[in-house]
């Protein structure tokens, strides 16, 4: 690193947990994020600002007014724009060093595996299970490590899947295999601030498996009830009869 970077970085490195070494390794790490809207936005933005310099964006949808109520990447002027187009311009604003890579599509699952060898970790920000597990099922073959997040109305979750861990468990263990009926947000709502707020814990733990500090952090569900702020925490363990991650 150089100097205007040891300047940038300094609060990190500071950091006993981060360190000089700690901040090289997210300068070279590579991260996905699927999902550039209430959740993506603040992964997005605040991973760029962290220091991870390269970033592939996912997503096949266009920005709308009714996105800027709480999708902080994007903006008036790009209202129309493909959202990952218009997180990387916000992404470039905060850090030009960030390489992104824009895919403005929808991705099967042998691009979502292809893209899985290709990263050191995937953050999930879609809204619908189908995404999510096929996310899951990539991130599982490849044993690359997902960050897995969800907000709707005032409630929010959090879950970290990393099978480079024995006997880690992954999204399907905890949800099964039944298709699930899905809440939208733009039929049930959602409070602007909680998918901020889950959007920087995913960030958060996004940095935590790369520099090596988590703890704990794999088979545990973490809610939020946004009216009371309470926070409960769930452990669950690997099925062994899952289809995605046993036998």
């Amino acid at each position: 690193m150089d100097d205007n970077d040891l300047l940038r970085y300094s609060r990190h490195i500071l950091l006993p947990e981060v360190d000089l070494a700690g901040q090289e390794k997210l300068t070279t790490s590579h991260v996905a994020i699927i999902g550039l809207g209430g959740l993506g936005s603040p992964v997005a933005l605040y991973l760029a600002a962290s220091g991870i310099t390269r970033l592939t964006l996912v997503d096949h949808d266009r920005v709308d007014l009714g996105n800027l109520q709480r999708q902080i990447a994007h903006t008036e002027s790009r209202i129309g724009e493909p959202k990952v187009h218009s997180a990387a311009l916000a992404i470039a604003g905060i850090n030009s060093n960030t390489l992104v890579k824009a895919v403005d599509q929808k991705l099967s699952a042998d691009e979502l595996l292809r893209m899985a060898r290709d990263v050191d970790l995937i953050v999930d920000c879609t809204d619908n299970f189908e995404s999510r597990r096929l996310i899951n099922r990539a991130c599982v073959a490849t044993k690359t490590p997902l960050v897995s997040g969800a907000a709707i109305r005032l409630e929010g979750q959090l879950m970290v899947f990393d099978p480079t861990i024995e006997d880690s468990p992954c999204y399907q263990c905890l949800y099964g295999d039944d298709l699930q009926t899905e809440a939208d947000c733009a039929t049930t709502g959602v409070i602007a601030p909680i998918v901020g707020v889950f959007g920087s814990l995913m960030a958060l733990e996004a940095l935590k498996v790369i520099l090596g500090i988590a703890k704990d952090h794999t088979g545990c569900l973490t809610t939020l009830d946004g009216l009371s702020n309470r926070w409960h925490n769930f452990s669950f363990k690997k099925r062994p009869d899952c289809p995605a991650c046993s036998g």
